[in-house]
């Protein structure tokens, strides 16, 4: 499975529909790392063009990663070992084409069910079944900017509640739509 992860802080929108750059979270490298590692995810890439948060992210993984924590907890290393970080979409699209010999195709996520380049997640998963390179992105605040969306080459049908409710933790997203793309539900 040729899957990569991208979690971009930036071109990404507040909640005014504003582009900005978000501030990293512990948590989410933490959980997303375990959750690309659970579902074989090839890299996880966090995309921020801000050095003090490039700072932030690489001195939280090396902990787990070289550091007392590697052999404390050694499945966090395991999946904190995944993560790089990246300066830009454009960036994170040249090393996964300089790794796998190839451009990825990219996959985007997106809330809103309004989008001309949606494609389904079976249509999605056939893709991946392909043996496609596929760069899978979430955003984070309030989801990718319009910029980052017309980078992709489809974006993903959104996650759908009970009701018109429709903001989940980018965590809970990715477990979500990583296991309807390549979970095994035989």
């Amino acid at each position: 499975m040729r899957v990569h992860l991208g979690l971009v802080h930036h071109p990404v929108c507040d909640k005014n529909g504003q582009r900005i750059a978000s501030a990293i979270t512990p948590v989410d490298l933490h959980d997303l790392a375990r959750i690309a590692r659970t579902y074989g995810v090839s890299t996880f890439q966090v995309i921020t063009p801000l050095s003090d948060q490039q700072e932030l992210a690489e001195r939280i993984c090396s902990h787990w990663t070289a550091g007392f924590g590697a052999s404390y907890n050694p499945h966090r290393r395991e999946a904190l070992e995944l993560v790089t970080v990246v300066s830009s979409l454009v960036d994170g699209v040249q090393k996964i084409s300089a790794m796998e010999g190839k451009e990825p195709f990219i996959l985007a996520t997106d809330a809103s069910r309004k989008e001309e380049k949606m494609i389904s997640f079976p249509d999605a998963r056939a893709m991946i079944d392909r043996d496609l390179v596929v760069f899978l992105l979430f955003g984070t605040a309030w989801g990718l900017a319009p910029d980052a969306l017309g980078k992709a080459d489809a974006v993903l049908e959104p996650i759908m509640g009970v009701d018109e409710y429709n903001h989940l933790p980018v965590r809970a997203a990715a477990a979500i739509i990583l296991d309807r793309l390549v979970g095994d539900h035989t």
